[in-house]
């Protein structure tokens, strides 16, 4: 048994209690990277962004005529990408060599290669000429079977960052494997997205590469289960959220009402208006937002406009108003320009918006808000100033999001 003695030094891991006058105060803390260590290396080479994915909606896109893991499908994905403003597309299960078991390993997986339908250099090719990079889906054990050699290819290859899944645990093994990665991706500037991951402690500062993890009852779960409601989403703006970065992947463009909605797994649907949706790309955290639907969804929508304008990460959040489980309304700016989330459970409510948080000058305000049907937005444009109230009128299960600009 380890003992101490008053006076000598004693190293613990640290633990917290934050407190606020309201619940949403908490969010716009950031004690719990606050207290991780800051990053030993140079990492102006991470670039955050949005990502378009394959895996939520079964890779299918009307581009192609047989949609799926093959060169043709991701070079479509790319497409979308550079002309939406996103700026990477995450290709996920099945480009590699043995791919294919999800959770298990098959025998003789090779990390190092691809599939004969899919030509990884080509597409990075492809979309460097494009602007869009690429992430590459990989399962953990897999992965670390070959651990050097896979991040010396995935560099070679020009690869912007990896998405790690199936570790399922927090124990210490895991954690210094978390180490382990993050350190070495960052010497092959390698961006991580850790899938399948437990919560954050803060190494986001200390691996600056780090750029999000899931963590969280998030988007997947429409393709198998009824539990992603809205309530549920307004409350992870309270709970999970208070601790880092959340791959939540949010823009399901299939909106459905609860009473009309039914779990599919390939091309799934949402039980909760596009409003909704939009909100989370600014209430919901996450220096890489990876955006669910297939690029088919976003075609001629007006709301898409939004998800590619709206930023991935914030020089300031603000606290506007809510309660847990039930509203949220939150305020980040970047720059000069402000964007508000505003979501509910399932009872429509009216709320109160003063912009008082804007500052001197004038600006103009872009409103998307619910209509009649939960698959499409009213858009309104209007001039405002730190003196406007907006009234923002949520349908049940909906939400509103706003985009403030400096006229």
């Amino acid at each position: 048994m380890a003992t101490a003695r008053v006076g000598r030094d004693l190293t613990t891991p640290w633990r917290v209690v934050m407190v606020g006058d309201r619940a949403g105060d908490l969010i716009e803390s950031t004690l719990i990277t606050d207290l991780s260590a800051p990053a030993a290396f140079d990492a102006a080479w991470v670039r955050p962004g949005k990502s378009a994915w394959d895996w939520w909606n079964g890779g299918k896109i009307s581009a192609v005529l047989d949609s799926g893991m093959n060169t043709a499908t991701f070079k479509a994905f790319i497409d979308f990408a550079a002309a939406n403003g996103l700026q990477y597309v995450t290709i996920d299960e099945g480009w590699y060599r043995g791919a294919g078991g999800g959770g298990v390993v098959r025998p003789g997986v090779d990390v190092t290669r691809t599939v004969s339908e899919i030509d990884i250099p080509e597409l990075v090719a492809y979309g460097r000429d494009r602007g869009v990079g690429l992430f590459l889906w990989l399962n953990w054990k897999a992965l670390d079977a070959q651990f050097d050699a896979a991040l010396d290819q995935y560099q070679a290859w020009g690869i912007a960052g990896i998405k790690v899944d199936f570790m399922d645990r927090d124990d210490q093994v895991m954690v210094d494997w978390y180490h382990r990665l993050l350190g070495r991706a960052a010497e092959h500037r390698l961006m991580v997205n850790l899938h399948g991951a437990f919560h954050p402690t803060g190494l986001a500062r200390t691996y600056p590469n780090f750029i999000t993890q899931e963590g969280v009852l998030g988007a997947e779960n429409n393709k198998w289960s009824r539990r992603i409601t809205a309530g549920h989403n307004v409350t992870l703006a309270y709970t999970r959220m208070l601790l880092g970065p959340m791959d939540y992947t949010p823009g399901g463009f299939g909106n459905q009402t609860p009473e009309t909605f039914r779990d599919r797994f390939l091309l799934p649907t949402v039980m909760t208006t596009r409003a909704h949706g939009l909100a989370m790309f600014v209430v919901y955290e996450s220096p890489l937002q990876t955006v669910a639907d297939t690029p088919d969804a976003y075609a001629g929508q007006p709301e898409t406009a939004f998800i590619g304008q709206v930023p991935t990460t914030w020089d300031e959040t603000r606290f506007i108003a809510g309660e847990i489980g039930r509203s949220i309304v939150l305020a980040r700016r970047k720059g000069r320009d402000w964007y508000v989330g505003a979501m509910t459970d399932d009872a429509g409510r009216t709320i109160s918006l003063p912009l008082d948080f804007l500052g001197r000058g004038r600006f103009e305000a872009t409103l998307y808000a619910d209509a009649d049907a939960p698959d499409r937005t009213t858009r309104s444009t209007q001039a405002v100033d730190a003196s406007t109230v907006l009234t923002l009128a949520l349908k049940p299960s909906g939400g509103a999001a706003i985009r403030i600009v400096p006229r």
